[in-house]
């Protein structure tokens, strides 16, 4: 009746749970306990049926939900942004101190090459030229730096204690890789 398999073995269940619960109260006199337990089965039955009823009724009633966007992908996208910006913070401090002041006032501080300029007492052109200097070395520097951490990576065991590598770099122990 529930067209259900596993709706159809909670209504069993539930029969015999509350068959157990109300056994004192039947005395057979020889007959079948068949029709007892097939009313207390239909019982059992359309209780079940309301409340699945009013369950759908009440979460009808609830507005719609927007669905929410899957995390994980904007956390990989965090985690690579931290990489890359601990990456150019490194790099930065590589580069000459004036080097330095000329990327933070114009790229972090978002000052034009003319007011950079008039902060520090220089040309526009110095300014301009700094900046492009700055720039290169900064991606060169940054690059490096992100090659060596995920090289490092590499070498680290991962989740689970495994290091990516074919069967036979496993098998061996630290000293044979080094002879």
């Amino acid at each position: 009746m529930t067209g259900d398999r596993t709706a159809a073995e909670d209504v069993v269940s539930l029969t015999f749970l509350e068959a157990w619960r109300v056994r004192e109260k039947v005395h057979p006199d020889g007959d079948s306990l068949r029709p007892w337990l097939l009313g207390i089965a239909t019982n059992v039955l359309r209780n079940t049926a309301r409340a699945a009823r009013r369950h759908r009724a009440a979460m009808a009633r609830l507005p719609v939900g927007e669905s929410l966007p899957d995390f994980v992908d904007e956390l990989v996208c965090r985690l690579a942004d931290a990489e890359q910006l601990a990456a150019a913070r490194a790099a930065l401090s590589r580069l000459r101190p004036a080097e330095q002041e000329v990327f933070t006032l114009c790229v972090w501080a978002g000052l034009t090459p003319g007011e950079v300029a008039q902060a520090l007492g220089v040309a526009p052109g110095t300014v301009r030229s700094r900046l492009s200097r700055a720039r290169i070395k900064l991606r060169e520097l940054a690059e490096r730096q992100l090659a060596q951490e995920r090289g490092n990576s590499l070498q680290r065991p991962g989740a689970g204690g495994q290091i990516p590598g074919g069967r036979a770099d496993a098998a061996r122990s630290i000293q044979e890789n080094t002879r």
